[in-house]
């Protein structure tokens, strides 16, 4: 007897092994990574307890204040918490931008859309939304802050001037004809200006000369020396 209950114990099967549990994303913020519960030691996940700020283009995570405005390094940006993955959304406060503008809690799943999961803003995946294209966020713009820029005025082109060809000085005062040739920093006597025609009285400011009589103005000798111009406005 003895011997066939040894047979019969040693022809029974082995019991089946348990089943691996199968891989999870982890929830947390920041985090993004697969796991399983027989695997998820503490401190495995890294993960930002709280949710990230907007403002004027800069990004900024509120817990441990990292900010970047360009928004790929913004989420390369580690973690500053370690703990357990989990499979459990986190309840984040939004922190706002402007103390008159308070944002919501989030307290539940079902009341959350993918355009305000926190999750789903940062282009994490998230179980309750699906996976999730990473948001782009546009820059602001007024068209009212706009200041417009003066673009710097081109001079024209210089045109080819001929050194013999006649030419007639256009400065206030001169009018003699001359060649480009000949012009230098003294070949030119004339007035800078402006000239003054007021209650009767004719004279040039630059020099401060007024007379009555109009010929009498044009015989004022000119005040200053210098190069022929005869593009003068």
């Amino acid at each position: 007897m003895s011997t066939e209950a040894e047979t019969t114990s040693a022809a029974a099967p082995a019991p089946a092994p348990a089943p691996a549990s199968a891989p999870a994303r982890c929830q947390r913020i920041g985090c993004d990574a697969t796991f399983t519960d027989d695997n998820n030691p503490d401190g495995s996940c890294q993960y930002h307890p709280s949710g990230p700020m907007f403002h004027d283009g800069m990004k900024q995570w509120s817990c441990c204040k990292q900010k970047s405005h360009d928004f790929s390094l913004f989420l390369a940006i580690p973690g500053c918490k370690t703990g357990k993955h989990t499979t459990e959304k986190p309840i984040t406060k939004a922190v706002p931008t402007e103390p008159s503008k308070a944002v919501p809690v989030q307290t539940s799943k079902q009341s959350v859309g993918a355009d305000t999961c926190s999750r789903c803003r940062q282009g994490f995946f998230c179980s309750d939304h699906g996976s999730q294209p990473k948001a782009q966020i546009p820059t602001a713009t007024s068209d009212t802050n706009m200041v417009p820029v003066e673009k710097p005025a081109v001079p024209p082109p210089k045109k080819k001037i001929d050194l013999n060809e006649p030419r007639v000085c256009k400065n206030k005062g001169c009018g003699k004809t001359y060649k480009e040739k000949d012009n230098h920093d003294e070949a030119c006597d004339y007035h800078p200006g402006p000239a003054v025609f007021r209650d009767r009285i004719r004279g040039w400011k630059c020099c401060d000369i007024h007379v009555k009589e109009f010929d009498e103005f044009m015989e004022i000798p000119p005040c200053t020396k210098g190069w022929h111009n005869a593009d003068a406005a």
